[in-house]
């Protein structure tokens, strides 16, 4: 791997070897996935998840007679779109209007999908993306195939392998996007079976969790179902913002097959673009598995008045009352929440979709203080992408020779690329954005060292206590935050290795089950300001900070009994 150049000096016509990839955008960020791929003399867009195509379009233009800007060529011969998340997605339409003529490519549910990524667009979204068929090889240029294979994660969304033959050779790389090895509620997992023993050349694969281990997901969706469950019993509403596609259908399809759930008198109301979502979705039926399908033709996938619980769509003049009594509402995990957690409604319980490689970070701009005063912030994991041990199996089923890491924090690719498992046996590279990577085929390939994860600390016993001394470079890692939150650790062993992990303020409120721990002292958790593990009171110097449930301040008040 080497750091040649950046993305506004790369010449798109110089080539180095055969096989080549430019990260213009990595998802490290807010920005989303957009690679080059370079194969012999073709150039290949992999997703566009761009707010700003502006790098695409460096040293293409030149300037006319009138001051207005032309594009002059292309950028890339050709554009492949795994799927419409808008971080895979966001910039194609953008990157049309810049470059009419340049061909765009996705499944064909994908196509369907994706004017959902400019819902604030004026007027109708032009149909410039066509469709490409599963499993069928498609020729664009003399020697230039792609592939297309389900990924998982989103009806639609595809791995692609790129296949490139040259006189001497044929050249391989599969892209992955966005995938799941698991079985979701609307969508089959990526098909391991078909792709055993490919050996690509190069895989380009997305690594979102990193190295964790995640439960099965069925059993992530019975936490999810009994935590809803529980709070509806306890006669809180309960609140879950998710993006317009995927996360908030798959919550929607549980909540009307749970056990939990299914003949409850019971309300799901959905608003804003999670609502067109579900239209979409209605339009994709053939694109779905059997078992959905066949759940479709006996009742509606979403919207259903008659059968318990009823799922609704959220008029607008509603928001401030929905809540009134015990319900459940997706909405746009970017609206202002408090317009549904509203005084004279609650108390609820909101549910935020666990981030992997970012602070779990509640924002106060999600509230005011005029919302209901009983709100209580949690998160939850309803995996979308699949674990470490799930990108491992992938890798080694495939058995490439060179491994592209992208889409996911560095902390998290840096462990993937530390794996001795991995790294005994392909060259591995996870490059930032603008770093060009050289790809050669059957050269002598020297593995860079390895990023320094590991940390030397110090143990002494003194008497009946135990200290552990780590270096404060461990605390640079973003993880740390989290980590350290509360000051607290709960220690087991696994084997033989001893196991710290960090408790979290909410683990803290609910040990035993309740809260009586914290009943008689004069604290954060029994003061009348504390909501979601925020200090909501204006006067305090905490105000609007996470605080734990053992702090305190002079703007104190005890809660009513």
């Amino acid at each position: 791997m080497s750091d040649r150049m950046s993305a506004s000096s790369m010449p798109v016509g110089e080539a180095n070897s055969e096989l080549e990839c430019f990260p213009y955008g990595v998802k490290h960020g807010d920005e989303g996935v957009c690679l080059m791929v370079k194969m012999g003399p073709y150039r290949i867009l992999l997703d566009c998840g761009l707010t700003d195509i502006s790098v695409l379009q460096s040293g293409l233009e030149q300037p006319k007679s009138h001051g207005l800007l032309v594009a002059t060529n292309l950028p890339v011969d050709l554009v492949l779109c795994s799927h419409a998340h808008p971080d895979h997605a966001k910039g194609l339409l953008s990157l049309h209007r810049a470059f009419p003529q340049l061909p765009i490519y996705a499944s064909e549910a994908t196509t369907r999908l994706l004017p959902l990524n400019w819902l604030d667009e004026d007027g109708k979204i032009p149909q410039f993306c066509q469709a490409l068929p599963w499993r069928s090889p498609v020729e664009f240029q003399d020697g230039l195939t792609a592939e297309l294979y389900p990924a998982g994660h989103l009806p639609g969304a595809a791995a692609i392998l790129l296949t490139y033959t040259t006189g001497r050779r044929t050249y391989t790389v599969f892209y992955t996007g966005d995938f799941f090895l698991s079985n979701s509620r609307l969508v089959e997992g990526l098909p391991l079976e078909e792709l055993r023993g490919l050996e690509p050349d190069v895989l380009i694969i997305e690594g979102t969790y990193g190295t964790a281990r995640h439960p099965h997901r069925r059993n992530q969706e019975n936490q999810l179902a009994e935590r809803i469950n529980r709070a509806i019993a306890s006669s809180y509403s309960v609140l879950l913002p998710t993006s317009t596609l995927g996360l908030g259908q798959e919550i929607l399809m549980l909540l009307r097959s749970h056990h939990n759930f299914t003949g409850r008198n019971l309300d799901i109301w959905v608003d804003g673009s999670v609502a067109q979502g579900c239209d979409a979705y209605l339009e994709l039926l053939p694109h779905f598995p059997t078992a959905v399908q066949n759940f479709a033709k006996h009742q509606s996938l979403f919207w259903d008045e008659k059968v318990r619980p009823r799922v609704r769509r959220l008029p607008l003049e509603q928001r401030g009352i929905v809540g009134q009594s015990p319900c459940i509402a997706i909405a746009d995990n970017v609206t202002d929440l408090s317009q549904y957690c509203q005084p004279n409604t609650g108390p609820w319980l909101v549910l935020l979709p666990e981030n992997p490689g970012h602070p779990n970070e509640f924002q106060p701009s999600l509230f005011t203080p005029h919302s209901s005063p009983l709100v209580e912030v949690e998160t939850y994991l309803l995996a979308q992408h699949s674990d470490g041990p799930g990108t491992t199996q992938l890798i080694h089923n495939l058995r490439p020779k060179h491994v592209i890491f992208v889409h996911g924090a560095p902390t998290y690719l840096a462990d993937l690329a530390s794996l001795e498992e991995l790294r005994n046996r392909y060259h591995l590279h996870s490059p930032a954005v603008g770093t060009l990577v050289d790809l050669p085929i059957g050269d002598v390939f020297v593995q860079p060292a390895a990023p320094e994860t590991n940390y030397e600390g110090e143990l002494n016993e003194l008497g009946t206590v135990v200290t552990i001394t780590l270096p404060d470079a461990i605390t640079a890692d973003p993880r740390w935050r989290n980590f350290a939150d509360t000051g607290l650790v709960e220690a087991r062993w696994q084997g033989e290795d001893l196991v710290l992990r960090g408790l979290s303020p909410r683990e803290l409120m609910n040990q035993n089950g309740d809260r009586l721990a914290w009943t008689d002292l004069s604290c954060c958790a029994t003061c009348k300001f504390q909501r979601g593990q925020r200090c909501w009171n204006p006067e305090s110097p905490l105000f609007g900070f996470k605080v734990t449930p053992d702090g305190y301040c002079p703007a104190y008040e005890r809660q009513d009994e």
